[in-house]
């Protein structure tokens, strides 16, 4: 995976990511103010395929599912953070979004292109060269990841025991 780097600092919470004051419309309206309070311009300029990559405590607040959601139909490829709040981190994985713990994200500015090689657990930013390690993702969470979520993967595991 590769793609272009959306950068945020400490504490990105979920009513950042899904203000509350839009969540009774549709996920698709939701989706327009992700993350507006930090930078107006990230939901109409994400691109499919871009990353997003953060500090401490990613995703913190809410249990909302839609905080994940709406990174999910938004085309975010994987969050990258130093550390997340754990209803977060399972959330995406959940919705088939890799939430990557990299010491290192400090290091990665917006703009720059990285590729993430998640059976790996390395990063790369391509301007540089530079690698950076990731904890390795579980297995049972990759399989959620390549299967497009939990959903899906369920469905895989059920349709395979028939």
């Amino acid at each position: 995976m590769s793609g272009r780097v959306w950068r945020f600092g400490d504490g990105v919470d979920t009513d950042m990511l899904a203000p509350g004051a839009y969540m009774k419309g549709p996920a698709e309206e939701l989706a327009t103010h992700c993350l507006e309070a930090l930078d107006p311009s990230f939901a109409q300029n994400v691109r499919p395929g871009d990353f997003l990559v953060a500090g401490r405590n990613f995703g913190a607040g809410s249990s909302r599912e839609q905080a994940a959601q709406v990174l999910v139909m938004l085309g975010v490829r994987a969050v990258i953070a130093r550390a997340f709040a754990g209803i977060f981190y399972r959330n995406a994985f959940n919705l088939g979004l890799p939430a990557l713990i990299c010491e290192a994200a400090g290091t990665i500015q917006a703009g720059q292109s990285i590729e993430i090689d998640l059976r790996r657990s390395t990063l790369t930013v391509l301007e540089t060269g530079e690698t950076l390690p990731f904890e390795p993702v579980p297995e049972n969470l990759l399989a959620i990841v390549e299967a497009g979520g939990l959903i899906p993967a369920l469905r895989r595991e059920i349709g395979s025991k028939q």
